[in-house]
């Protein structure tokens, strides 16, 4: 059977096909995506605007029609932090809708952690004791912990690097000040749900599980050899909090020349990092480890779970 996902986050519209049997790990056989950053479409009373409405009904008809050419037998549409927080987010469901042909799922932002948390619980799997979990993506920043794999404490935060570039580092590239009124920023708003998590156990793994925190990875961090000959990759705190400086100095044409920091990432890549490094230094991490899984194959995953695979009976 071959399922697609199709994510509507702030930052891309993504499709991912794979193909999926009882028992099996999902097999990927297609990835597509458009960069939108959706959070540049954004009114000043938080509304997407028309011509932010019709990028999306733009890359969401790209995606239907390369699940088409894929063949997928189902579609499992969602969108996250910049639809479900959008004053007109209705209208704009409803559009997306249309160009799609089918419901979409807004998901909410602790289901979303949840679902990411299945995912790296199911790539690291349960020998890695208690997982930490963090995942940015362009709207908010979710945290999941545990040692299951629905998670003990899930929060979603607007912490996400589109929507703290537009709010606090709008200038090429960001002042020091600017920078600094972030982490601040980031700082008290972690500082809500922070003691959810604090009053778990010690994980023994923390899990970085976004594109940014990947590409942060590959600029800051270190690759170690893995399970199967898998290269995991390594980011500590302390690499990622000396390249900040470095990150707000460059401007966004010179930052994508940089290991790791693709186009669609150079400008929000700084807000991004502070982000991180914020809640890390919250959560006293020294570092974490990469997963290349995330939400949308969280997303696949329950999925596959609720299938009953078992043949008709005559």
């Amino acid at each position: 059977m071959r399922l697609g996902v199709l994510d509507i986050g702030s930052n891309t519209v993504h499709m991912l096909a794979a193909d999926v049997r009882p028992g099996g790990r999902p097999l990927a056989t297609t990835s597509d995506r458009t960069v939108l950053r959706l959070m540049r479409y954004l009114t000043d009373d938080g509304s997407i605007s028309e011509e932010g409405v019709r990028a999306l009904e733009a890359a969401v008809a790209r995606a239907r029609a390369v699940a088409e050419a894929e063949r997928v037998d189902e579609l499992l549409a969602t969108a996250t932090s910049a639809v479900r927080d959008a004053r007109n987010g209705t209208d704009v469901i409803a559009h997306i809708e249309a160009a799609l042909g089918q419901p979409l799922q807004v998901l909410d932002g602790e289901t979303e952690a949840e679902l990411t948390f299945l995912a790296v619980r199911r790539w690291f799997g349960w020998s890695a004791g208690q997982l930490l979990l963090l995942d940015i993506g362009g709207g908010s920043l979710e945290v999941a912990a545990g040692g299951d794999e629905l998670p003990d404490a899930a929060a979603s935060v607007p912490l996400g690097a589109g929507r703290m570039t537009v709010q606090f580092l709008p200038q090429d590239p960001p002042g020091e000040d600017d920078v600094e009124r972030l982490r601040e920023h980031a700082s008290a708003t972690l500082a809500e749900v922070l003691p959810r998590f604090t009053a778990l156990p010690r994980p023994d793994h923390v899990v970085g599980s976004s594109k940014a925190i990947r590409s942060l990875a590959r600029l800051a961090g270190y690759p170690v050899p893995g399970w199967s000959g898998i290269q995991r990759m390594v980011l500590p705190r302390a690499a990622l909090g000396s390249w900040i400086p470095r990150l707000a100095r460059l401007p966004a044409s010179a930052r994508q020349e940089l290991p790791g920091i693709t186009a669609d990432r150079t400008f929000q890549i700084v807000a991004a990092a502070v982000s991180l490094h914020t809640a890390m230094t919250a959560l006293d991490v020294d570092e974490l480890e990469v997963s290349p899984w995330a939400l949308r194959e969280g997303v696949l995953l329950r999925y596959i779970e609720q299938l009953n695979w078992s043949a008709p009976r005559d």
